[in-house]
């Protein structure tokens, strides 16, 4: 009998059908700095969907008669894991429109969810994923962020992000910090 009622507990288990990722953003002076992307990859290491990249990583910004030529390329520290990872040399000006966004100009919290889908709007196959969050803080120094989701996880699961950081800069250190992801 108690086997019965554990197994009805369990089986009544809601799974997630999201994940919101959130983290306090302060914008900082100065150039070489406050550029950031969020994304998801599966197990193996492919990118299944970038939910934000600053509209400076992907679009850049010209100046005068300067030619206008991704962030990325002008300035190849900024986000450069997302960069890679995405191989955004390969993605169109549409596609990297569908997830640009502008550059926070303002402090506070900034949220981003994932549905489960992948770039193209289909639900992604069962199985673990991480979620990643990339900074640069200020030229060649960036910080990430990571997280491990399963498809599988129930709602109100607190995700649990670790750090690393490329090299140390005190001055532009709080640009993000607090990130958190909770399931939905």
């Amino acid at each position: 009998m108690v086997a019965a009622a554990l197994f009805a507990t369990t089986s009544c288990a809601q799974k997630a059908s999201s994940v919101e990722i959130s983290f306090n953003y302060e914008h900082q002076d100065g150039p070489g700095s406050n550029q950031y992307a969020v994304w998801v990859e599966n197990a193996q290491g492919k990118v299944v969907r970038t939910l934000f990249v600053t509209s400076f990583t992907t679009k850049g910004r010209a100046r005068g008669d300067e030619e206008l030529v991704r962030g990325y390329i002008k300035r190849p520290a900024c986000v450069p894991d997302w960069v890679k990872a995405v191989n955004a040399n390969e993605l169109s000006d549409e596609e990297l429109d569908a997830f640009t966004g502008a550059t926070p100009q303002s402090n506070g919290v900034q949220t981003f969810t994932w549905d489960f889908k992948d770039q193209r709007g289909v639900i992604v196959p069962k199985g673990e994923y991480k979620i990643i969050v990339e900074a640069t803080l200020i030229f060649d120094s960036d910080v990430k962020y990571v997280a491990t989701i399963s498809t599988d996880d129930e709602i109100n699961k607190t995700l649990e992000f670790t750090e690393t950081i490329t090299k140390e800069n005190y001055t532009h250190r709080g640009m993000i910090k607090n990130v958190t992801g909770i399931t939905k």
